[in-house]
């Protein structure tokens, strides 16, 4: 592992010359010259602190830190997504900043991608937010040396790996504002806050009950458990309303399709009426209760997501196909699309509406 040190440093310091310390450790001087250089292991670094009195911490180069653990190679799986992690000599865990940004789903190719995602519409505002905000953090990466490392690219960027969640939240809560509208980086968001939080509380009953010493055993289970977790979490992402059922509706009002995820909030009634209120009894008035707007008049998440993988979506699948195939039949036409919408799939009551009449005794 390369390692920057300032032994030379303290050699100055304490008036000792390279080749007096490799007498003192038992360590010939070109032995010497290689730890000094990069390649001093953790024995090595421990018996030059004893034969110079100091800490071994006080040998590190505190500029740069060392990643102790981690490399490209394990990673932290997120379902399909792996994101390179370190813990860090000073115990710190970070992810790189090319990490942060695959995790998020962000496509800028640019080596500033940071400060045009900071400066998103929608974002900015929430990014900036407060002391110690994400911008600053992101503008202050910690300068780290990968076990991997070589050549020019030695040094990394690298984020405190809380600061993901962080930048998570703010997205999350954006969209919750309807400021934000990127339904994957929204999807990424969503998933990583999600994962991590059910993840986190497993590992704290496993440290709570002593089960985390069987190590392997229950590293082995909680990965099962996330493997399985984000398999669901991500179907309930799972694009339902494709663009041919957004491009039918624009084109029966004669207006522009520009294939965009923000639309005018009457399209949302219409899928409301078209749909949810035809598919079947009560299906509308069951998601109102379960999806609920929130203050601002937005909802956390798709109606869709809450239709069940086995019944619910293959269901809906079906009848958005047979919207499609009535839209087409009715030439675009909206007044003809309505009407025979009514004549095929009429609206299902969606509320029980049962008044019981008794006679008044006599």
């Amino acid at each position: 592992m390369r390692m920057k040190n300032r032994i030379k440093d303290v050699l100055k310091e304490k008036g000792i010359s390279q080749k007096e310390l490799a007498s003192i450790i038992g360590m010939s001087e070109v032995g010497l010259s290689k730890a000094i250089n990069g390649s001093a292991s953790d024995t090595t670094l421990d018996r030059i602190a004893k034969a110079l009195n100091v800490d071994k911490e006080d040998l590190y180069d505190k500029s740069v830190l060392v990643a102790r653990y981690g490399s490209d190679k394990t990673p932290l799986k997120l379902g399909e997504l792996e994101i390179p992690c370190y813990v860090l000599e000073n115990g710190m865990r970070v992810f790189s900043g090319r990490g942060i940004q695959k995790a998020l789903g962000y496509e800028s190719k640019s080596g500033q991608w940071m400060k045009s995602f900071c400066n998103i519409s929608g974002l900015s505002g929430r990014f900036n937010a407060g002391d110690n905000n994400i911008y600053e953090r992101l503008s202050s990466p910690v300068k780290f040396i990968r076990n991997d490392a070589g050549g020019s690219q030695s040094e990394t960027n690298g984020y405190e790996v809380t600061l993901l969640i962080d930048i998570c939240s703010a997205i999350i809560d954006a969209n919750r504002a309807g400021d934000f509208e990127d339904e994957l980086i929204v999807r990424n968001a969503d998933i990583i806050i999600r994962s991590v939080a059910k993840v986190g509380i497993i590992a704290l009953v496993d440290e709570a009950t002593g089960y985390n010493k069987e190590k392997t055993r229950a590293k082995d289970e909680l990965q099962k458990f996330l493997d399985k977790f984000l398999t669901e979490e991500a179907a309930r992402w799972v694009k339902v309303f494709d663009d041919t059922f957004f491009e039918d509706l624009y084109k029966m009002h004669n207006w522009s399709w520009s294939n965009t995820s923000k639309r005018p909030g009457v399209v949302g009634k219409w899928i409301n009426d078209i749909v949810y209120e035809r598919i079947a009894p009560l299906v509308l008035a069951e998601l109102d209760k379960k999806n609920p707007k929130n203050d601002n008049g937005n909802r956390v998440y798709k109606h869709h997501q809450f239709f069940s993988r086995e019944i619910g979506l293959p269901k809906l699948k079906q009848h958005l196909e047979a919207v499609h195939a009535i839209a087409k039949l009715s030439r675009y036409d909206w007044v003809k699309f309505m009407k025979n919408m009514d004549d095929v799939y009429p609206r299902q009551y969606q509320q029980l509406n049962i008044d019981f009449d008794f006679d008044e005794p006599n």
